[in-house]
């Protein structure tokens, strides 16, 4: 089997957690790196986070730290959903790995131009790193394969009515990153709100019983009761997996082509993933988005990534 090399570029979150973990020793991905950037929690904390994730499931990933702030917005963190850390809820040792002294940007364009076209970004945070990039040398958009993003949304928000995190976080970012002309995938909240892990998808993941599993637990109660208490939601969606899940299984998710744009106006609807789902502007497609997931057969691939760890 020939794997998909990719770069998760991630600001951990606990859904970026488990992203990382379902992908950490995927026989079906190459994971390149991890580049940080700021988003649920300031840069400093979300860096912190991954290298703790690589540390805990003993992964010998390079973490590389990016932008500490948005390009233009005044920087917010969803530290409603993700707690003072940005990973509250697990326990974990004394960190010992150290980031790569490379800024994240500067290893996003040595690599995407040192390689042959076949890297795909997986960004799950902001996009600031991945516009930086574009913007710095723009030699690197022939190279990149594909971008297969979390974020945005063809129906409500959950930061604004409008607004996905993600997206609200950096919207010019965004709208660089939509207008690039490269290969776009999104999966918005229409699609990965239908993830909610519940109590009992946890105690499956949890009776692998190995660390993954133990993790994966640990992630998600703290994550059951933040989203209970944020949106009142039954359970805690991993939105972030849906990346990994669809590059290593696309069969598994329904999608639909349209035409993105980000709309950075400073007003209500800044940050919306503006989605012309019914091609009324009769402009070319720009984006391929997710809509829907089976999802009985999504959680087997997570619990079989689980029971893949020690």
């Amino acid at each position: 089997m020939k794997k998909t090399k990719i770069i998760i570029d991630c600001d951990p979150g606990h859904d970026d957690a488990i992203a990382i973990m379902v992908a950490g020793n995927h026989p079906a991905i190459d994971l390149l790196a991890l580049t940080t950037v700021a988003g649920n929690q300031t840069l400093n904390k979300t860096t912190v986070n991954a290298l703790h994730v690589c540390e805990h499931l003993e992964l010998e990933i390079p973490v590389y730290e990016g932008m500490s702030l948005p390009l233009v917005r005044e920087q917010v963190v969803a530290d409603n959903v993700h707690g003072e850390s940005g990973l509250d809820g697990p326990v974990f040792e004394p960190l010992h790995t150290k980031i790569q002294s490379q800024h994240a940007v500067n290893y996003l364009i040595e690599t995407l131009l040192a390689s042959d076209g076949d890297i795909t970004l997986v960004p799950i945070g902001p996009l600031t790193n991945i516009a930086t990039a574009m913007r710095m040398e723009p030699q690197i958009l022939p190279k990149i394969q594909e971008i297969v993003l979390m974020g945005g949304a063809y129906g409500t928000g959950n930061f604004t009515p409008s607004a996905e995190f993600n997206i609200f976080a950096d919207p010019e970012a965004a709208s660089i990153v939509f207008q690039s002309g490269v290969k776009l995938t999104m999966m918005g909240l229409d699609l990965t709100n239908q993830t909610i892990c519940t109590p009992d998808i946890i105690e499956r993941m949890e009776s692998i019983g190995n660390k993954a599993g133990s993790l994966f637990a640990d992630i998600m109660r703290f994550t059951l009761n933040s989203q209970k208490v944020a949106f009142g939601l039954d359970g805690g969606p991993v939105h972030d997996v849906t990346c990994i899940a669809y590059l290593v299984a696309p069969e598994l998710f329904t999608t639909q082509e349209m035409n993105v744009v980000v709309d950075i106006n400073r007003g209500p609807c800044y940050g919306r993933t503006v989605c012309d789902t019914i091609n009324c502007l009769k402009q070319p497609a720009n984006c391929t988005v997710g809509t829907g997931i089976d999802l009985p057969r999504f959680w087997d691939l997570v619990a079989e990534a689980v029971a893949r760890y020690n």
